[in-house]
């Protein structure tokens, strides 16, 4: 069987997008067999990219202080996995933001992920792209209905809003997300890693 070691060096040195990226791949990952929460994000982006480090920028710290976690807490891998969609930056959207995460990833690198973690708990599934793989038909209209809906999908799943500084005017629309579902998911991070 192979190895969390061997597994994170092949995603490392994995060149299935390569063709499609405007950077040479730098595959962003990280967990262990003990992770107890699998983080599956979007896609990193070009300052992720540059430090190699998943969620290193605004969207962490927005991320973190919804999990009510600190630095170490998060990237200590028998707390988090952090897996993305998509490993590597999939370059700028020139309508703004970022182009979608690759497909090619997730079908790739996930299942093998899954097999080596099974102390897993809980999985957050952070925006539509890893809503819509992992829930499928079980997902509501759109992604609003879907994170108001979370508890439906507990006690494996929990989705979330991406923590995007350009997400600010999805978050003026729907206070009720810090009000009533930060305060839940905070108390079910406590509960799952103690």
């Amino acid at each position: 069987m192979i190895t969390s070691y061997q597994l994170i060096k092949d995603i490392k040195n994995c060149q299935t997008c390569a063709n499609f990226l405007p950077n040479p791949p730098n595959p962003i990952v990280s967990f262990s067999v003990e992770s107890k929460i699998l983080i599956i994000g979007q896609a990193p982006g070009a300052k992720v990219q540059k430090s190699g480090i998943p969620f290193d920028d605004k969207s962490g710290q927005t991320l973190r202080d919804w999990l009510g976690v600190t630095v170490d807490e998060f990237y200590n891998t028998k707390n988090f996995g952090i897996i993305p969609m998509g490993f590597c930056f999939p370059g700028n959207n020139p309508k703004g933001g970022d182009l979608p995460p690759r497909p090619e990833c997730a079908p790739q690198w996930h299942e093998p992920i899954f097999n080596l973690t099974k102390e897993v708990k809980l999985v957050l599934l952070i925006g539509s792209y890893a809503q819509k793989y992992y829930l499928k038909k079980q997902m509501k209209k759109n992604l609003t209905e879907t994170v108001k809906a979370y508890y439906e999908y507990l006690p494996n799943y929990f989705p979330l809003v991406h923590p995007s500084p350009l997400n600010f005017r999805w978050h003026a629309r729907n206070k009720w997300f810090q009000e009533d579902i930060v305060p839940e998911l905070k108390q079910k991070i406590i509960n799952t890693l103690n």
